[in-house]
């Protein structure tokens, strides 16, 4: 179609007439007539001189024009109106003043109840926050097989929201921690594969699998509370993952996690991953698990110290989405979420991204009703993940069904926790119509869909106008007429740097994979009086 500032050019092309109609000047009105509106004809729409009206060219130049008018209004419709822009941002600003006041009941303390048909303008912003954290770990994930660093963060972890193009972020936490995990066989498309470097890679058996981060003080101010955000990553490449996982339920007791009941079980895939360590490994010589509850117990412990409020929050996509609910449960469950006084419990929440299921009707019962534990999963209805597993045997089957099936011992019966948010990528005007499962499990789909998404029924409109060519950054999502490329994210340059003798180099991170790897002396696990496992640091 022809654009707007193209017909100018196209105009002054045409064949110049030998009559007085040459020597005038062609006005054509742009302005868009107020909706609604009758369809208006070309005659009425542009006001041309007689002589010109016959010329075919012209004709065909006006037919192009009002193609791309009606499309672009169309496409327009999609967004709030440019008149209600001013307003929008009033809202937005005044919901983000009730946060203080209001982040309990985001943060689930009612388990979302009338937030969420319709959609709650602030719980949707929050979500989206969370979902970009999410985010942030697939988009600094180093898994160029080429690179003497792949599986690695990309980013230093002082400069990790900044080098990420995340101002908000970077301004609003600061990232304490990376979380590593040691390569395991059973995750082939959760680990990077055999690096093309082979003998120089920094770590042969460690893989970076997120970070813990810590509000600021200009951002707790805006939160109500300090805030300490946990991201997972997940798969970056396939989803056979699921089908490499499903394998049988085992009891968290026999993993270390201090749980009493030894029916609640979780998927051995997910705790496995969670737990191994290699003791030969500097970066995974702690498994995750000690990695982030020795760093929650120490935030915890010094804001609550200060005498602010704390909330733990948790989020992950995919396989991440699958730690993240396990990591919350482990953090109330060993109580690495108390003060030190031992009278005040951080809030728990888990914030869940298109995320399989963890554990059978007991792990959801004790992470629910007994520790309080809560969680959002926001999924699509076109997306097979967080069916799986226990495609038969889930919370859907009648109450019955699953004791007696619990009762004989079967290994594949599922629950999922928390409080489901089911969104449908067909409603978005701006998303193909694929079978592709790539697509419909795609994170930046989902935060597209919640921009949009207003309650059961609703049109879909973007709220907060989210860029939608963010989801072409890791798919071919997009219809095409949008004219974004697919996959379109890359490093400039695929990362290589030009070396002060003119070569081109591959910049060496090993300063910064220092510096943000804690060097913590031991981790010591000790038993407490109340039962539970307690994670310190030893001076």
């Amino acid at each position: 179609p022809l654009s707007c500032r193209d017909l100018s050019a196209q105009l002054s092309s045409l064949p110049h007439r030998a009559t007085a109609a040459t020597t005038t000047h062609t006005q054509i009105s742009l302005r868009r007539a107020p909706a609604p509106r009758a369809p208006l004809t070309t005659a009425k729409r542009l006001q041309l001189p007689s002589a010109a009206t016959r010329d075919d060219a012209l004709a065909s130049l006006v037919g192009q024009l009002e193609q791309n008018l009606t499309q672009d209004e169309e496409e327009d419709d999609l967004y709030l109106p440019d008149d209600a822009s001013s307003a929008r941002r009033r809202a937005a600003q005044k919901h983000q003043d009730e946060l203080p006041a209001r982040w309990r009941e985001i943060h689930g303390s009612d388990d979302w109840a009338g937030l969420l048909d319709p959609m709650d303008p602030l719980l949707r912003s929050e979500l989206i926050r969370y979902g970009e954290l999410a985010q942030a770990c697939y988009d600094a994930f180093d898994y160029d097989l080429a690179s003497r660093y792949c599986g690695s963060c990309k980013y230093p972890r002082r400069a990790f929201f900044e080098r990420l193009g995340m101002p908000d972020a970077a301004r609003g936490y600061a990232v304490t921690r990376y979380l590593y995990a040691t390569s395991n066989f059973r995750f082939p498309n959760f680990f990077s594969g055999r690096s093309r470097a082979d003998a120089k890679l920094w770590s042969q058996r460690a893989n970076w699998i997120g970070y813990v981060a810590v509000s600021t003080d200009e951002e707790s101010a805006r939160l109500g509370r300090r805030d300490i955000a946990i991201a997972w990553r997940g798969t970056i490449t396939r989803l056979e993952w699921v089908s490499d996982l499903m394998d049988y339920l085992r009891p968290v007791a026999d993993e270390g996690i201090p749980c009493p009941d030894p029916e609640v079980k979780v998927e051995s895939g997910f705790v496995d991953l969670y737990t191994d360590k290699d003791p030969s490994c500097r970066f995974c010589k702690y498994s995750a698990r000690e990695q982030v509850l020795v760093e929650v117990r120490k935030l915890v412990a010094h804001y609550t110290a200060l005498g602010e409020d704390v909330s733990i929050s948790v989020t992950g996509h995919s396989l991440g989405s699958s730690l993240a609910i396990l990591s919350a449960y482990d953090i109330a469950e060993s109580a690495a979420n108390l003060s030190n006084v031992g009278v005040q419990r951080a809030a728990v929440c888990v914030y869940s991204f298109s995320g399989p299921r963890v554990g059978n009707g007991r792990f959801r019962e004790r992470f629910e009703g007994e520790l309080g534990v809560k969680a959002l999963r926001v999924t699509n209805v076109h997306d097979n993940v967080p069916r799986m597993p226990g495609i038969f045997l889930n919370e859907g089957v009648p109450e019955m069904v699953r004791r007696v099936a619990e009762g004989l011992r079967m290994p594949w019966c599922y629950s999922h926790v928390g409080v489901e948010l089911a969104l449908d990528h067909k409603r978005s005007p701006f998303l193909k119509d694929t079978l592709d499962p790539g697509c419909s499990h795609n994170l930046e789909a989902h935060l597209h869909l919640l921009d949009g998404y207003h309650g059961s029924g609703e049109r879909f409109v973007l709220a907060s106008g989210r860029d939608p060519a963010l989801v072409n950054k890791a798919s071919d999502f997009l219809k095409d007429h949008h004219c974004v490329p697919p996959f379109w994210r890359q490093d400039e340059n695929k990362g290589m740097v030009r070396a002060p003798d003119g070569r081109w180099i591959q910049p060496d991170r090993r300063g910064h994979l220092d510096d943000d790897h804690h060097h913590d002396g031991h981790h010591v696990v000790d038993g407490d009086h109340h039962g539970h496992f307690r994670l310190f640091r030893q001076p």
